[in-house]
């Protein structure tokens, strides 16, 4: 039976929205883009530039269609400086050395492109709070190659006898990681703001449920007047 697309439900889900899309002079974020500002998105998009004179970007004139900004996502800095001030409902991370065979000549740079880019990207999505979504785009070599005749399955192992397949396997695990950062002891605030509106959120839901006190984990105590208790113990010692 063959599957109905609702594009006007689409279109509707995305009008208005704010995207960034990573990697956006590529070929496939390049036709994203065209998609999204299609939809009524409002896209921003982050990425070096175009890679040679008969790319997709320039043909379609991709940056008269969105907010068109250059930066390197392997840098902190530089991707930092690039995405201020977009604050996107949401995030889809495309950017990456996306062939084999470049891999062999410069396994050093694919890694770094596509495991500390990505561990880049998400780390400022996470800080900078407003996405609502993010979506990191990887590829089926990232799962261990077996020669299976049939599809690869998201709980195979990662692997990859190259150093691109290998990246990518590296790119789902650092991906995994940040989306657990946050959720390991509780939700994480990186704001004062942020912290305020959680403590205020907490208050009120043990309220509602009753409960007999609600425990705060930090470090640092972020309340000299409420009752505190030794939980953390840092010593060091000298290796000989």
């Amino acid at each position: 039976e063959a599957m109905t697309v609702n594009f006007g439900a689409i279109a509707e889900a995305y009008r208005g929205k704010r995207v960034l899309v990573t990697g956006h002079t590529g070929f496939k974020g390049g036709w994203l883009s065209l998609w999204l500002s299609e939809m009524g998105a409002d896209v921003t998009g982050v990425s070096l530039p175009p890679v040679g004179d008969r790319s997709l970007f320039d043909s379609a004139a991709i940056a008269d269609l969105v907010d068109h900004r250059i930066a390197d996502i392997r840098i902190a800095e530089d991707f930092g400086e690039a995405a201020q001030g977009c604050e996107p409902d949401l995030l889809i991370h495309m950017a990456a050395q996306s062939l084999v065979r470049p891999s062999y000549e410069d396994p050093v740079g694919t890694i770094a492109t596509n495991v500390t880019g990505t561990a880049v990207v998400l780390d400022w999505a996470r800080r900078a709070s407003s996405a609502k979504g993010i979506i990191v785009v990887t590829s089926d070599k990232c799962y261990e190659n077996h020669e299976w005749p049939w599809p690869y399955r998201e709980n195979d192992a990662l692997g990859g006898a190259d150093p691109y397949s290998a990246s990518k396997g590296c790119t789902e695990i650092v991906a995994s990681a940040e989306a657990r950062l946050n959720a390991a002891h509780g939700t994480a605030s990186v704001s004062d703001d942020a912290a305020t509106a959680l403590e205020d959120a907490a208050q009120s839901l043990a309220r509602r449920l009753g409960v007999d006190h609600l425990e705060f984990r930090n470090r640092s105590a972020r309340h000299p007047d409420w009752p505190t208790q030794e939980l953390y113990c840092t010593f060091r010692k000298a290796i000989l």
